[in-house]
């Protein structure tokens, strides 16, 4: 696997997106307003403000956002995160594609499996466009191989997927320092989220497993529990 922890601790960090927003009232109300309009305008927002370059994007849409001046190694930061949850978004797409031919489901059914995966897809494209307008390269797609035998098997795989992607997302929250790229990421936990909690009533579990708070998952964790269906 490619992608590696996103931090050294013994280099100082600047404040993430959060603190930022916690500490700014200007920086809240911007933040809320993007992450209203949902995952799809929420990226809309922010590669906007990207412009065509990195030096625009940390010079100009950044410093407007936050207040602040944003070092480069911020915007590497983000890159690493917004290609790791690329990284995941392939591995569902896949996962869904395989799902979808795989000829185990019909009718309504095979239309909600499409439907995950055109999501999933939707959620590759725009990540794909953002680090592509923050100067970056992006992840390449890992090679996956994922059981797919029997319905039941598959809603279980499909349910700790989601569950999964769900908590990565909540757990770089508080490392991105561009508010913009939180609204995004955020916008998209959100979806993920609703989708864990169709497929764990379908898989006969609590939609909301971890109680009135979810709990979020580290990057080595997320990586580890994906690492069986990459192909090396």
């Amino acid at each position: 696997m490619p992608l590696q922890e996103t931090h050294d601790p013994e280099m100082p960090q600047t404040p993430s997106a959060l603190d930022l927003i916690a500490d700014d009232p200007h920086n809240r109300k911007k933040f809320l307003k993007m992450a209203g309009v949902g995952s799809a305008g929420a990226l809309a927002v922010f590669l906007a403000a990207c412009g065509d370059t990195k030096k625009k994007a940390v010079s100009t849409a950044t410093a407007a956002a936050t207040g602040t001046t944003t070092t480069a190694a911020d915007v590497k930061s983000d890159l690493a995160i917004v290609n790791y949850a690329l990284t995941l978004e392939y591995l569902e797409t896949a996962f869904y594609t395989k799902v979808a031919k795989s000829g185990l489901f019909k009718g309504s059914d095979l239309d909600t499996i499409k439907h995950l995966q055109d999501t999933e897809q939707q959620h590759v494209d725009a990540l794909t466009a953002t680090v592509k307008k923050l100067g970056g390269t992006p992840a390449a797609e890992p090679k996956s191989d994922f059981p797919v035998k029997d319905q039941k098997s598959v809603l279980k795989l499909a349910a700790t997927v989601e569950n999964l992607g769900a908590a990565a997302y909540l757990g770089q929250a508080g490392n991105i320092k561009n508010p913009d790229i939180l609204a995004a990421a955020l916008a998209i936990h959100s979806v993920e989220a609703r989708h864990a909690a169709a497929l764990n009533i379908l898989t006969g579990q609590n939609p909301s497993p971890d109680g009135a708070f979810a709990k979020p998952a580290d990057m080595a964790t997320v990586l580890a529990a994906v690492k069986p269906f990459i192909v090396a």
